[in-house]
């Protein structure tokens, strides 16, 4: 940490199996951070003001404020849903405060119409942060390829639509149980098998058949055995990026990286989508620095 800055205060994103603190200085510099396991599902509410207190011993004796599965049922204490259409000071203002503890927690966003309902916590700073730094315009849409993958609508700096698909938990899911399992141990890249899936999930309308094809596949030399894996997962990313409407000839903001921020981008762009790829870690640190504005 600088030691000619001065530390303000500590922002954490709380997840459901990680969890990464930052100490940030007033105009937002981030000056030290670091990450670990201790994510919801390792704790008890009755865990947290020991957690919280240790993080002031290693940072300073600072306000905190926190966003993600933190102010969820299974976190400390519950950060009601604000209703998309939703932006940052929406946000602040549906803050929870633990004023005990000066500890602030973020609300997520919820979605509810005449079919559909949905949820977020943590990925709408993000994207609201990334359009508060000027990393993509008031009017976009966003992808958090992931687990829990979301596909953010954001018009006039607000979330108005967003959609959570479970790619990243069905791909686990079927290499890990019933008939597939055993079968999607190889590597999963891009290649040829990586995009014949894409080609084949691409707005099918029958992925549990087409799943239940990557066996079949196997079985009869369709496909070797070392491509099962990334023809399952070019399946399941192509399913799921062909669902999206706006991609053909559009821009997708990608917050993500690694690997799976790959293999998605292959994907947009062989739907004839524009990717622009964004630090999701500046996203929520904008995020979280704009609605701490919006409390004081």
């Amino acid at each position: 940490m600088p030691s000619d800055v001065t530390p303000a205060y500590i922002a954490i994103d709380w997840g459901t199996t990680n969890r990464r603190c930052y100490v940030i200085a007033a105009d937002g510099t981030m000056l030290d951070t670091v990450r670990d396991d201790r994510g919801v599902l390792a704790m008890k509410a009755e865990d947290y003001p020991a957690e919280i207190a240790a993080i002031r011993a290693r940072f300073g004796e600072l306000p905190i404020i926190a966003a993600g599965m933190v102010g969820s049922t299974r976190g400390w204490r519950e950060a009601a849903y604000v209703p998309a259409p939703a932006d940052l000071a929406s946000l602040a203002r549906a803050a929870t405060r633990i004023k005990e503890a000066d500890v602030t927690i973020v609300p997520g966003v919820s979605l509810l119409t005449e079919t559909r309902a949905d949820v977020m916590r943590g990925e709408e700073v993000q994207v609201l942060g990334a359009v508060a730094a000027g990393l993509a315009p008031a009017d976009a849409l966003f992808a958090q390829p992931g687990t829990h993958n979301k596909w953010v609508h954001v018009a006039g700096s607000r979330i108005t639509d967003f959609a959570t698909t479970m790619t990243g938990e069905l791909f686990a899911l079927v290499k890990g149980h019933g008939i597939l399992a055993g079968m999607l141990d190889g590597p999963v890249a891009d290649g040829p098998a990586f995009r014949d899936g894409l080609a084949r999930g691409s707005g099918a309308c029958d992925l549990t058949a087409a799943l239940f094809g990557v066996r079949a596949s196997v079985l009869l030399g369709r496909i070797a055995a070392e491509d099962a894996a990334a023809y399952a997962s070019g399946l399941l990313i192509g399913s799921d990026i062909g669902a999206v409407p706006d991609i053909e000839g559009g821009t997708v903001h990608l917050l993500s990286s690694g690997l799976l921020a790959d293999l998605y981008t292959i994907g947009i762009e062989a739907r004839g989508g524009t990717v622009v790829a964004l630090d999701s870690h500046a996203g929520f640190l904008a995020g979280l620095h704009a609605i701490r504005e919006h409390l004081s």
